[in-house]
């Protein structure tokens, strides 16, 4: 048997009061003499044993009443799960929740430190001999060795509000990681429970352990949090307009009326919003604003909501690129169409090659190379274009018709494309297209029923297999399309099936070409994400960034400095900082001196949500396995405990008044 609250057991030391009245204030006899006194002698006798008795009987009734009174209040309860073993030193694991829910209010104060109160009390409740190991959401290293019970609370008293918060399984299985056979293992876990913390999959635990959870519990309040953000602009350009759609969600059961937002971006006010929220909803709002020069950008959202305030900001960043650099390789005089359109742009800086002269090496400073009219393309540069793409780039291919299926089969292997079938030629035909494609976005304001699409009368048939990475982009007929796009590797390669020869089809002339090559270059730009999350997103993505053998990347704020662990894969970088990120903000990542990106960081959303799981809930995850034991909301031994205090109170009321109540009487 344990007890949830043994500082109570002191008050134990009461049942010498009912000893003491007992043993100084037994009643006194007077003397009486009589004549003859045999009969009054034998009545006398008769009635001082019955007397005492009733003393003894009613030193026993107070005596049970105050120690089932002192139990009721430190609330016993009996240990389940896990086999206890005679003759070994208890092992016990507690774990603190201190997440930003547990910065709540009740009227112990906060949850947090209500939860240390009690770890302070269980710890108390064990031997000096045993040993404590200690875990919060931060799972940090000093916590993973053994400690005496003063180490212990030394260590509860140095615990704080974290950005991290683990979910109960991933608790479990740290609390289980290292279990010895030669002790007692318990564990107990502090929580407010939330849903997300519990979640509603079984939690897998080892029955070597014998786990309890102790609830606590926060007063009820409302919450509207920044949700998340993303960006409509294809690419972010210096002067152009912006748009982000931000989403806030009210976790509250009431209305949220008039959230003032605010969006400023290198501290700078860009947009102001007041929004509405239902209860129980999220709501979406656009804003939109301009003026932004070419570099990074650090974006904050911002809301006025309390008590609960970690969520009331949302970090984004981004870049904004002064061009976007476009490599045409040229075979024949149709290259002037792309020439004319992207000159027609200052954001986009144009090169060109002939066929005769391709500077390979140079492929990597482009995001766009167009291949138009290629007579004789060679095998060499189908193999770097495959690198190329494969690293992430994006290519455009526009035959030449004249060079025929045998010049153009082996290219398109090479690049993982279908070979050529034939070459079709007749009358024109319509092509079609998706117009949900986001390569058609805000292509058209208003669709006519009768729209003017591209047309063709000579273009390649291609001998099509089944494949998952092929989207058409314009269609034609027979399951034909004009041009498709297919993901190879990291990047995209997009394959007409006619040229830009103007007698072969409208598509160089047509309208629809100017929006559909600009989405090609906007698609081929590879945004990093616009925020990460603390203690969630431990592997960062960005561009590819060639090191020097003595170089090294490290993350940078505030008197913080982090060096991640660096791998190298197809057109990205990826960065693995684990669990070293433990604050929101904005982090620089830089080579040396040098500025490669801006990197935002959020806290952790899933705590916004201020429900918490029920016992039922509670038992969704498998409570018979987990044998939990929810001490606050009320164990049966305590009401068992004040159910017996009350009934020998009642005993000994009726041993007082009715148990040989008669007054001895004696006659002269």
């Amino acid at each position: 048997m344990n007890f949830l609250y043994p500082g109570f057991l002191f008050a134990l030391l009461a049942i010498a009061i009912p000893i003491a009245i007992h043993l100084f204030n037994f009643r006194k006899f007077k003397k009486v003499y009589f004549s003859n006194v045999q009969f009054l002698k034998e009545a006398k006798e008769q009635n001082s044993s019955r007397e005492k008795l009733k003393h003894v009987l009613v030193l026993i009734s107070r005596i049970l009443a105050i120690v089932f009174l002192v139990l009721a209040f430190a609330q016993p309860y009996l240990q389940q799960g896990g086999e206890q073993k005679a003759g070994l030193s208890n092992l016990i694991r507690v774990y603190i929740d201190n997440s930003y829910s547990m910065g709540m209010l009740n009227k112990e104060g906060t949850l947090l430190d209500e939860a240390k109160r009690k770890a302070k009390e269980i710890a108390a409740a064990y031997p000096i001999t045993d040993q404590f190991k200690l875990l919060t959401n931060d799972f940090e290293g000093k916590h993973q060795r053994l400690v005496n019970k003063e180490e212990f609370i030394q260590l509860l008293d140095e615990v704080k509000i974290s950005a991290n918060s683990p979910d109960l399984q991933q608790v479990v299985n740290r609390l289980q990681s290292d279990l010895s056979a030669n002790r007692n293992e318990k564990a107990y876990i502090l929580s407010d429970f939330q849903q997300n913390f519990v979640g509603d999959k079984p939690v897998q635990t080892d029955k070597q352990v014998a786990y309890s959870y102790v609830r606590l519990k926060a007063n009820s309040i409302p919450n509207v949090s920044v949700d998340s953000v993303w960006s409509l602009s294809p690419v972010h350009r210096p002067g152009q307009p912006e748009q982000f759609v931000v989403q806030l969600r009210n976790y509250g059961e009431t209305d949220a009326a008039d959230i003032p937002l605010k969006l400023t971006v290198n501290g700078q006010q860009k947009a102001v919003a007041n929004v509405k929220i239902p209860a129980g909803k999220a709501v979406r709002d656009t804003l939109s604003f301009s003026g932004l020069t070419a570099g990074w950008q650090e974006g904050v959202l911002r809301i006025k909501d309390f008590p609960l305030t970690f969520d009331d900001a949302l970090n984004f960043s981004f870049k904004v690129d002064p061009e976007l650099k476009v490599l045409s390789v040229t075979g024949n005089a149709s290259g002037r169409f792309v020439r004319s359109l992207f000159a027609a742009d200052a954001y986009f800086k144009l090169s060109e090659m002939p066929e005769s002269n391709i500077r390979y090496t140079e492929f990597s400073n482009y995001s766009l190379i167009v291949l138009t009219g290629l007579t004789n393309p060679a095998s060499g540069l189908a193999q770097q274009l495959k690198a190329y793409v494969e690293a992430g780039g994006s290519v455009v291919v526009f035959p030449d018709l004249e060079a025929g299926a045998n010049v153009y089969s082996p290219f398109l292997k090479t690049l993982s494309l279908p070979a050529v079938k034939e070459l079709v030629s007749g009358p024109a035909i319509a092509s079609s297209m998706d117009l949900k494609s986001p390569f058609f976005k805000d292509a058209f304001e208003d669709i006519p029923k009768n729209i003017d699409l591209p047309q063709v009368s000579r273009y390649f048939s291609y001998a099509e297999q089944r494949s998952d990475h092929k989207e058409n982009v314009l269609s034609l007929p027979l399951n034909r399309f004009l041009i498709a796009q297919y993901h190879v590797g990291a990047g995209r390669i997009y394959l007409s099936s006619s040229d830009l020869n103007e007698k072969n089809g409208n598509l160089a002339r047509h309208p629809v070409f100017v929006p559909l090559m600009f989405n090609f270059a906007f698609s081929s730009k590879q945004e990093q994400p616009l925020y990460y999350t603390v203690g969630k997103s431990t592997l960062l993505e960005s561009d590819q960034i060639r090191l020097m053998a003595n170089q090294h990347l490290k993350l940078v704020s505030e008197q913080f400095e982090v060096i991640p662990e660096v791998r190298q894969t197809p057109g990205k970088t990826l960065l693995y900082v684990a669990d070293q990120v433990r604050k929101s903000g904005f982090y620089e990542l830089k080579n040396g001196n040098d500025l490669i990106a801006v990197v935002a960081f959020n806290d952790n959303r899933a705590e916004s949500d201020l429900r918490y799981a029920t016992e039922k809930e509670l038992k969704t995850t498998d409570i018979n396995a987990l044998n939990l034991q929810l001490k606050n909301s009320g164990s049966e031994l305590w009401k068992l405990c004040l159910i017996l205090a009350i009934i020998f109170i009642a005993i000994e009321i009726l041993l007082i008044r009715f148990f040989n109540n008669p007054k001895n009487r004696t006659t002269t």
